[in-house]
């Protein structure tokens, strides 16, 4: 589909059941790889757990990185994305699958993975029509620039919606040390917001196409989402 934002519009998959309507929405945010193959899978996934789920292609107007497979062509694109842009981006696509697509906005959720994992805490922060969200190991901590002044980490003491984040033991690139600065943020919150750290897995585990796939791991992470998200109203 074809989704109206505020500069035009953007492309994004989306995947619903055949028949019904008023569904609850999951926003499901993609890796730095775009909305590829896998993306679109945990999209349906969704649509036969009785969701319309949307996965927004948020780097499009940096550049199309569906078409790239080497991570350091990547890179740049994706650190030109400005966080106002993909949080007014979600909003917009709200909107739309509230007004167009059948969808229930009052039932809403996100899930989002590695780079989508940061932005489900940020967007979780930033819009609290949100019911709850699902983190799948997603950057707590960074640098402050322009385009992204803000980590989950600055957030988690504020934070109003559940939001249950799920990281590997292993993970090199997300130190155990910084999963632990948000879980003591997070203490501070109203939200009821959770950390699982699964020891021995390690970056990318639930992504079932890479090496890095565990499935003990995965599994046990979707069924806490599926949990998470009836327990919060999704």
């Amino acid at each position: 589909v074809k989704i109206p934002v505020k500069d035009g519009e953007i492309p994004a998959y989306r995947a619903q059941p055949d028949k019904g309507e008023n569904f609850p929405i999951v926003l499901v945010i993609q890796e730095i790889f775009g909305v590829h193959e896998h993306i679109q899978d945990v999209v349906r996934r969704f649509a036969k757990l009785g969701y319309l789920a949307i996965a927004p292609e948020l780097f499009i107007r940096q550049g199309d990185v569906s078409k790239l497979s080497n991570i350091d062509k990547i890179r740049p694109i994706v650190s030109k994305v400005p966080d106002t842009q993909v949080l007014s981006d979600l909003d917009d696509i709200v909107t739309w699958a509230g007004k167009s697509a059948k969808g229930n906005a009052d039932r809403l959720g996100i899930t989002g993975f590695c780079w989508g994992g940061r932005i489900t805490w940020l967007y979780a922060a930033h819009n609290p029509q949100v019911k709850a969200g699902v983190a799948w190991y997603g950057r707590v901590v960074g640098n402050a620039t322009e385009l992204q002044p803000t980590h989950p980490v600055d957030i988690a003491a504020e934070l109003k919606v559940p939001v249950l984040g799920l990281y590997g033991g292993q993970d090199t690139g997300i130190p155990l040390d910084t999963v632990e600065q948000i879980r003591e943020k997070l203490k501070c919150s109203s939200s009821k917001s959770e950390i699982i750290v699964y020891p021995d897995a390690p970056h990318a585990f639930f992504a079932d196409y890479r090496p890095s796939y565990r499935e003990t791991e995965a599994k046990d992470g979707w069924q806490r989402l599926q949990k998470w998200f009836k327990q919060y109203g999704v």
